[in-house]
């Protein structure tokens, strides 16, 4: 057993997962599901990184890897516009694209798929996400800014051999998902996964003629190969997967056949394709198992066909990735390093209302990151890379993690690093298309879009301390975030309704985050989860410096969650309760629109529940019942313009809080082991 788990512990540090994921990993294989906490926090490992178990994952509907963050402070979820439906994810007050988001370490949510790529992975798919704050590891690469989230799926050799999981709710969204396991020989394993889903009818819950979430489908297929062998000290993974995804959202008498690209309604389409491969080759050096070179590989092709109302967004990019890392020591394990090369293409066919702005990109780097760990109170990890990329130029990136136990159940962190990017300005503001704003590109001396890169460096401080409180386990949790752009393309929604431009940064931008959090065992079996985060979060626009649009300054969280005892084949009732408050958010500018298309400076406070109950009726079978936003708070006018949808103060982006009113949803979850 000892000889299995210092394999499968070799087996994930050669593919690139960070070894405070490796020891939640390998417990899990000897610990009992039921007293596993949703979300970990260690006070052992260096990065601030919080662990998300599968059993938090269950906490919530979870469709997919969007909707996988209600009920983790760490993130906040916020809808990015008045129709397609699509969960925004932000991580220290900073939208996904600073977020370097990963797929079991190869970065996955990124270029064309940045606006809806985080619900191309279906949530029963997920075994765990890994969520660090502030610089990541240079290993993964240079574009994180404010931080990294890695979702490691179900491996074949530990997955049961079926699963079924089924869903639907009163927003007409239905869900299927099947997974097929199956040991094919004594060292190869494999799993096929079947996901889709379907929403069926129009829904128009605020009566302003457009339906709140789209008509849709989606086909998503995934087949994964996994190959173990201890005595030899080879591992491998190969995937294979397809995914076709169709919204069309608009005005409710919107009939595409009929009216797409007129005035006749509003309406929109967006119909995306993917294609992906990827392949982990690892080997553990005989009688040296601190020593490993591990190879990762992937391929995607994403292909984006898409309309909202008259403008047109399509957008291909095909991507090569390529890591090789090598690990060891220097003298002893307290001394541990890790080397390699990364290469990565992208090639971009992109076309805005039939601008070709198509474009390649590509950049070869070299990176080494050295960790010192004492084994008790004291450990870094200090890492840099050197890149050269086509459009970007030569560049270094340093990075460093600092952790300290000055006493027993506590830590300190400390974290600075450098981030380096190439904004994807059209698709990652997709939402601002379905408005009758005008695209205007200020600066155009710049390699990408005529814009320079964006540089930004993070720093970041950390205290977190376990104690007992009444008897009962408890903790408590600190930190403060600041990020500074050296650089920024400036997305500009401040200085005109009927306009969104994009130049160079041209004064300060900074986002400074606080957060407090406070957790609780009531008594056994009963949990409180609270946090409270603060944002300061300001730019400087041409016309003014604001806060940044559509963040709240103030948020308070907290989540209760309550499971029975396990009694005879596993019968068992599970509750969960989450309450989220946000303050007051600066709005994009809209003085000049006619008086019942304004929008006050900066929208009302309000607040969102979720709940959720399951029962388990044996250790294959369960139910959930539950419900999101069941306070029924909706924004009083999401959609501007919405009488005169061609007209000039047409916009669907202000979306400050939810569109759709209460929503419930049932599902059950069967199991073959």
């Amino acid at each position: 057993m000892k000889k299995t788990l210092l394999f499968l512990t070799l087996l994930f540090s050669i593919l690139g997962f960070s070894q405070e994921t490796l020891k939640q990993d390998t417990l899990k294989t000897v610990t009992v599901e039921g007293n596993q906490k949703g979300i970990k926090k260690s006070i052992k490992g260096t990065a601030n990184t919080t662990l998300v178990t599968s059993k938090e994952l269950l906490k919530a509907a979870c469709c997919n890897l969007a909707e996988s963050f209600e009920t983790n402070p760490s993130i906040d979820v916020n809808f990015s516009d008045a129709l397609t439906g699509t969960k925004q994810i932000k991580m220290l007050g900073l939208t996904s694209p600073y977020i370097l988001i990963a797929e079991e370490n190869i970065p996955s949510v990124r270029g064309a798929s940045q606006a809806y790529g985080l619900s191309f992975t279906p949530g029963t798919w997920v075994e765990s996400i890994q969520i660090t704050k502030g610089a990541g590891s240079v290993v993964n690469g240079y574009e994180s800014i404010s931080g990294q989230i890695n979702a490691e799926l179900i491996k074949p050799i530990g997955d049961i051999p079926f699963f079924l999981n089924a869903y639907g709710d009163t927003g007409s969204r239905f869900e299927l998902n099947t997974h097929f396991n199956k040991k094919v020989s004594d060292k190869w394993s494999t799993s096929l996964f079947v996901h889709g889903n379907a929403r069926v009818s129009k829904n128009d819950m605020n009566d302003d003629g457009f339906m709140d979430n789209p008509l849709g489908k989606q086909l998503n297929i995934a087949n994964r190969w996994q190959y173990a062998n201890p005595e030899s000290g080879w591992v491998s993974f190969l995937n294979l997967r397809y995914m076709n995804d169709e919204k069309q959202t608009g005005q409710l008498d919107f009939n595409p056949d009929r009216d797409r690209l007129t005035t006749n309604y509003w309406g929109s389409e967006i119909n995306t394709e993917r294609l992906d491969f990827s392949s982990k080759v690892g080997y553990v050096f005989k009688d040296m198992p601190y020593q490993s070179i591990g190879f990762q590989n992937a391929f995607s092709n994403h292909n984006q066909q898409s309309y909202f109302g008259l403008n047109q967004y399509d957008i291909k990019q095909q991507s090569y990735y390529s890591n090789l890392i090598f690990n060891s020591i220097i003298s002893n394990t307290m001394n541990k390093f890790a080397a390699g090369l990364n290469f990565t293409y992208d090639k971009y066919s992109e076309f805005v209302n039939l601008a070709d702005v198509s474009r390649i990109d590509n950049s070869v780097g070299a990176f080494f990151e050295y960790t010192y760990d004492d084994n008790d109170k004291f450990s870094y990890i200090l890492g840099g890379r050197l890149d050269y990329h086509n459009r970007l130029g030569a560049f270094f990136t340093p990075r460093l993690h600092v952790k300290y136990n000055p006493w027993e159940k506590s830590v300190f962190r400390f974290s600075a690093g450098r981030g380096k990017r190439a904004a994807n300005i059209f698709a990652e503001n997709q939402n601002l298309m379905a408005s009758s704003r005008v695209f205007s590109v200020l600066d155009t001396n710049g390699k990408i879009y005529g814009l320079d890169a964006e540089i930004a460096w993070n720093y970041g401080l950390s205290f977190t301390q376990n104690f007992m409180l009444f008897g009962m386990k408890a903790d408590t949790t600190v930190d403060f975030y600041r990020t500074d752009f050296q650089n920024q393309a400036v997305v500009d929604v401040m200085n005109s309704p009927q306009q969104v431009l994009f130049y160079n940064l041209d004064g300060k931008s900074y986002a400074n985050s606080l957060q407090l959090d406070f957790n609780l065992e009531i008594i056994k079996h009963l949990n409180l989860r609270t946090a409270y985060k603060y944002y300061d979060i300001s730019t400087d626009y041409i016309s003014g410096s604001y806060q940044r649009p559509l963040q709240a300054k103030h948020r308070f969280f907290g989540n209760v969650e309550y499971a029975t005892h396990i009694v005879d084949k596993g019968k068992q009732w599970k509750f969960d309760y989450t309450w989220n408050w946000l303050g007051q958010q600066q709005l994009p500018n809209t003085s000049t629109n006619p008086h019942h298309d304004r929008l006050p400076e900066f929208s009302p406070s309000f607040s969102t529940m979720n709940a959720q109950i399951t029962r388990t009726f044996s250790s294959t079978f369960e139910v959930y019942v539950g419900g999101e936003n069941i306070g029924n708070y909706t924004q009083h006018k999401a959609v501007l313009g919405a009488d005169n949808p061609f007209g000039p103060n047409f916009d669907t982006s202000i979306v400050y809080a939810p569109v759709f009113g209460a929503m419930y949803y049932a599902g059950l979850r069967f199991k073959i082991k």
